[in-house]
């Protein structure tokens, strides 16, 4: 099983490290096509601004928005579960859908 973990920017040296002590692959997740061939990923705790900024100065937004919509498991923890949201109320900034 190999497992992506969103590298841009957060908790994500420690989330591989427990997806590695599970005896699964852990894949740091920078580019798009570094999306190929994963079982799942987990977008980490960091900030989430900061986050969903770097996914689209790295144009990884739009693909990942893709393989989640055909079915890619994905799981968020704290900051991670913000950026998979479709609605977040009192933000400044709209980065979900530009």
């Amino acid at each position: 099983m190999k497992i992506g973990i969103l590298a841009l920017q957060g908790a994500f040296i420690e989330h591989a490290a427990a997806i590695r002590g599970l005896g699964k692959e852990a894949v740091e997740v920078r580019l798009p096509e570094e999306l190929n061939g994963l079982d799942g990923l987990i977008i980490p705790g960091g900030e989430s601004t900061t986050i969903l900024k770097l996914m689209h100065i790295f144009g990884l937004f739009q693909p990942l928005q893709q393989r989640i919509a055909s079915g890619l498991p994905v799981m968020g923890t704290c900051a991670g579960m913000i950026c998979l949201a479709r609605k977040v109320f009192n933000s400044q900034d709209d980065l979900r859908y530009p």
